[in-house]
C-alpha cells in the first residue's frame, strides 16, 4: 500500500514506493489488525511477535560455544559481557524497527533505494554470506541435537535438516501471527529448559550479581578479552536487522505521524522485552557453564556436546543433558525460519526478485548441508566444532555491512525528516557501530591468526 501521508508530511523523504514496486513481505504486509482506542495493554499485544522472532537470531546454536566457553574457564566474570553485547541489540533493534515503520521501507530496500548499484550488489552478496553462514550454524546446531537426543549420526541429522525447507511455508499459510505463535513457543521451551538446569546447578547468587559488574580483568586477561570478543561478535546479527525493519510493517497500523510514533513506541517496547529473554537464555547458558563446569575443574569445556555429556554427571539431574539438548534442537528450529525470513527480505529488497519460498529455502538449506556433510566426512565430528566457529567469523565480517547503512539512515534528517534520532542517541549509536565493528575485526584477526 502506498504510504500517501508519509510522502506528504516529509517532502525529503526518499525511501518511497515507487509505482510497480511492492511492500516489504507483501503477503504478510499490514495483515496484523491493531486495535484502535483500545486500552495500553491490548494494543502492546497487538505490537508483540516481531521482537521474539529478532531475539532468536541472539540465542542460536551459534551464541552456545561461546557461552559455554566464557562461563567454564572464567566462572560469571563475563556475565558483564552478555549484558553488554545485550544493551548494544536493543538499541540497534530499536533503530531498525523505527526505519522500517517510519519510511515503510526494510533496511535492504532503503539501501536500494540510497546506494548506487555496485554498492548494493556489495551489500547484498555480503548479506547473503551472513545468511548462509548463520544457516550453518543452525544446521550444525540441529545435527548435534539430533544426535544427542535420538543417536543420528550428523551427516545423516544434516541431512535432515533440508526437510525443514518447508517449515515456513506451512507457517505463513496460516497467517503470520501462527508464525510468532509457533516461535514464542519455541523460546519458552528454551528458556524453561534452561530455568531448571538453574534451579539443578544453584550457583550462588552473590556470584552470579558480581558477574554483571565490570572489572578490568576483562581488558587485561587475553584469554578472557578473546572469549569476550567472541561473545560481543556472536551476539549481534546482521540479518537481524534487515529482518526486524521488514517485520514490523506487518502491523496495520495507521500510515500517519501520529500512528507511526506509537507503532514505534511499542514495537521497540516489544523488542527490548523479547531481547531480554535473549538475554536471560545466554546468560543462562553461561551461568550453567559456571556452575557445573568451572567450579568442578572443567574448565575446558567449550563444545556442545561436551557440555551435553558432562551436565547430568556434574549437575546430579539426570534430565539435565536431555533439557540441554532439546533447548538446542528448539533453538536450531526456531533459527531456521527466521534466517529463511531474512532471505527473502534481503534478496527482494536488494534485487526486487522473488522465488518461491520453498525454493529459496531448499537454495539457503543446501548450500549450508554440503560443507557440514564434507567436513564430517573428511575430519570427523570434530571438524564440525571449527566450522561452527568459522560461520561466526563469517557472520563478523558481514556486520558493518548491516550496522552502519542502519545507523546513517536513522540518523540522517534529510532521509528520516522528524523521525530521525536526536544527537545525542546518533552518537550513542554510532559509538555502539564503532565498538561493534572494531571488536569484530580483532576477532577476525585473532581467529585467522590462531
Amino acid at each position: 500500500m502506498a504510504d500517501t501521508a508519509s510522502e506528504t508530511s516529509h517532502p525529503h523523504w526518499p525511501l518511497t514506493r515507487t509505482e510497480g514496486d511492492r511492500p516489504s513481505l507483501p503477503e504478510v504486509n499490514a495483515s496484523v489488525r491493531v486495535p484502535a482506542g483500545a486500552s495500553w495493554f491490548r494494543r502492546l499485544l497487538a505490537f508483540v511477535g516481531p521482537g521474539y522472532l529478532v531475539s532468536v537470531g541472539y540465542m542460536d546454536p551459534g551464541n552456545w560455544a561461546t557461552d559455554l566457553a566464557g562461563g567454564s574457564q572464567f566462572g560469571y566474570t563475563l556475565l558483564t559481557v552478555i549484558m553488554l553485547s545485550n544493551l548494544m541489540a536493543i538499541l540497534l533493534q530499536a533503530l531498525s524497527a523505527r526505519l522500517g515503520i517510519a519510511g515503510g521501507r526494510d533496511l535492504a530496500q532503503a539501501c536500494r533505494d540510497r546506494y548506487p548499484r555496485p554498492v548494493n550488489l556489495l551489500l547484498w552478496i555480503a548479506c547473503e554470506a551472513a545468511i548462509i553462514a548463520c544457516d550453518l550454524a543452525e544446521v550444525i546446531g540441529t545435527a548435534i541435537a539430533l544426535k544427542l537426543l535420538f543417536g543420528i549420526p550428523l551427516i545423516a541429522g544434516a541431512l535432515i535438516t533440508a526437510l525443514d525447507a518447508f517449515l515456513l511455508l506451512l507457517l505463513m499459510q496460516r497467517g503470520f501471527r501462527f508464525l510468532e505463535a509457533f516461535v514464542i513457543a519455541l523460546l519458552t521451551v528454551i528458556a524453561v529448559c534452561f530455568a531448571i538446569q538453574i534451579v539443578a546447578a544453584a550457583p550462588p547468587v552473590t556470584a552470579v550479581l558480581g558477574g554483571f559488574i565490570p572489572t578490568s580483568e576483562i581488558v587485561t586477561n587475553p584469554d578472557m578479552l578473546y572469549v569476550a570478543i567472541g561473545i560481543l561478535g556472536a551476539t549481534v546479527m546482521p540479518h537481524n536487522l534487515y529482518l526486524h525493519s521488514s517485520i514490523v510493517q506487518t502491523r496495520a497500523y495507521e500510515r500517519t505521524d501520529e500512528g507511526k510514533r506509537d507503532a514505534i513506541k511499542w514495537a521497540t517496547t516489544d523488542s527490548t522485552i523479547a531481547l531480554m529473554l535473549a538475554l536471560f537464555v545466554n546468560a543462562a547458558i553461561l551461568i550453567v557453564a559456571a556452575a557445573a563446569f568451572h567450579t568442578s575443574g572443567h574448565s575446558d569445556v567449550a563444545e556442545i556436546e561436551q557440555a551435553y555429556e558432562l551436565l547430568s554427571p556434574v549437575l546430579g539431574l539426570g534430565i539435565a543433558s536431555t533439557l540441554f539438548a532439546v533447548a538446542l534442537l528448539a533453538s536450531g528450529m526456531n533459527s531456521t525460519v527466521t534466517a529463511t525470513l531474512a532471505g527473502q527480505i534481503v534478496m527482494e529488497g536488494f534485487l526486487r526478485l522473488r522465488l518461491p519460498q520453498w525454493m529459496r529455502r531448499l537454495i539457503t538449506r543446501g548450500i549450508a548441508i554440503i560443507p557440514v556433510v564434507v567436513v564430517t566426512a573428511l575430519y570427523g565430528e570434530s571438524g564440525t566444532a571449527e566450522l561452527l566457529i568459522f560461520s561466526q567469523v563469517i557472520l563478523s565480517m558481514q556486520l558493518p555491512f548491516a550496522v552502519i547503512p542502519l545507523v546513517q539512515f536513522v540518523s540522517d534528517k534529510r532521509v528520516m525528516g522528524s523521525f530521525a534520532i536526536s544527537r545525542g542517541i546518533a552518537i550513542l549509536a554510532w559509538l555502539v557501530a564503532a565498538i561493534i565493528v572494531v571488536l569484530n575485526v580483532k576477532l577476525l584477526i585473532d581467529t585467522i591468526a590462531g
